[in-house]
């Protein structure tokens, strides 16, 4: 069936806005298309661009390549965990002692758990932790993928080892200590993953952003690839995992050798950034409805609320994209707003006060920050309302 107007707006007849929905088909579509891509690598799907336990058993079911989460959060991954959820990978380090306990009870437990280190002192932390509780940690390393150029950083700041030599000094002190297990390393190429190259009317960026992509994924594979011979060397055994990627570098990442696993968010739900991508090509299933409750003049249709911009840089990319009907867009002077959003429309579509607009988030999984639910659409119908974090009671960051 074809997704526009008519299509959401009779599948939604009666429904009160505003309301969050995730159409079922084309999410199983993007599943189906990250699968392909991926080759043989397995799948890290990171959570915080679905927050929802549903949503994220119904993707681990869909292929063996699935093989664990990257989660955002320590109480995240010990919610997770209670809902039988497993082999879980910390995307970020973890500092607060209380929470390094939580995390030390699950591995008691057996579960599989992996806190994400990038310096000695998260070791020397981690060991206090892992002493106190009887424990030790697996834990991976976090090298920096950024390229660093004259007059320009291209990437983002996370991890302060940048060579291989001070990688070492890190996987020879875990090597060394009782509290805490190299079980893998990662890079996080957000350089690539995480900025557009397709941007309208922006030809020249485009390009210049192309190029430094493709430099870049050069010395990434090379700089991976001495990373995992380093330190499976020090350690004298294959490491489990060697983490890469994200959803916007898949292409790129999948062809690295060293690569066991890649991990994949927003290409799931398909947000409203990645329109911009020139190698993304996914389904857009994820959006939100607000009613129009004002007509200011010809054209302009005021809604209710409708304000949920998305984290990072602020920008005009970073606020949620009027989808359906075609044509709708923000009024550059009022964006959109925390009570009131207006938006021209000069369209074949008759719009009426209480009728629906359709909007995309900028990103994935903060939609689900903002509902308790989602309406699950699937074969022109509403097949159930699945629960978000949110609509769980849990509120991580």
């Amino acid at each position: 069936m074809k997704r526009n107007y008519s299509y959401y707006k009779m599948v939604f007849e009666g429904v009160p806005g505003p309301f969050a929905f995730v159409d079922l088909d084309l999410l199983d579509e993007n599943v189906e298309r990250i699968i392909a891509q991926a080759g043989s690598k397995n799948i890290r799907i990171a959570t915080k661009s679905i927050r929802s336990t549903a949503l994220l058993k119904r993707i681990l079911r869909q292929s063996p390549l699935f093989c664990g989460l990257m989660c955002f959060s320590p109480q995240e991954a010990i919610y997770l965990v209670k809902q039988g959820m497993d082999d879980i990978v910390m995307g970020y380090p973890i500092w607060e002692p209380s929470a390094l306990s939580g995390l030390a009870e699950l591995i008691r437990q057996g579960k599989s758990v992996t806190l994400m280190v990038d310096s000695i002192r998260h070791i020397e932390h981690i060991e206090r932790i892992a002493e106190r509780h009887g424990v030790r940690f697996p834990v991976c390393l976090d090298m920096d993928m950024s390229m660093d150029l004259p007059g320009l950083h291209f990437g983002v700041w996370r991890s302060p080892v940048r060579t291989t030599a001070e990688a070492k000094a890190v996987v020879e002190r875990v090597a060394s200590s009782r509290g805490a297990a190299l079980d893998g390393v990662m890079g996080y190429e957000a350089q690539i993953a995480g900025v557009g190259d397709q941007y309208p009317g922006m030809a020249a960026k485009n390009m210049l952003v192309r190029k430094l992509k493709q430099r870049s994924a050069k010395q990434i594979a090379v700089k991976r690839e001495e990373l995992v011979a380093m330190a499976e060397e020090v350690l004298g055994t294959p490491l489990r995992f060697v983490n890469g990627g994200g959803t916007g570098s898949l292409r790129t990442t999948t062809q690295e050798q060293a690569v066991t696993e890649v991990t994949v968010g927003s290409g799931f739900f398909s947000p409203g950034l990645f329109d911009n991508y020139r190698d993304f090509r996914y389904q857009p299933a994820a959006g939100f409805a607000v009613e129009i409750v004002r007509r200011p003049g010809p054209y302009l249709y005021t809604c209710l609320g409708g304000g949920y911009v998305a984290s990072g840089a602020a920008g005009k990319d970073k606020l949620p994209k009027p989808y359906l009907p075609a044509g709708a867009a923000l009024m550059p002077l009022e964006g959109a707003g925390e009570v009131q959003t207006p938006v021209f429309y000069r369209g074949e579509e008759r719009l009426e006060l209480g009728d629906p607009i359709f909007f995309r988030h900028a990103k994935a999984g903060e939609l689900c920050e903002r509902f308790n639910s989602l309406y699950a659409v699937s074969a022109g119908k509403i097949v159930e309302q699945i629960s978000t974090y949110r609509g769980d009671g849990q509120c991580f960051l």
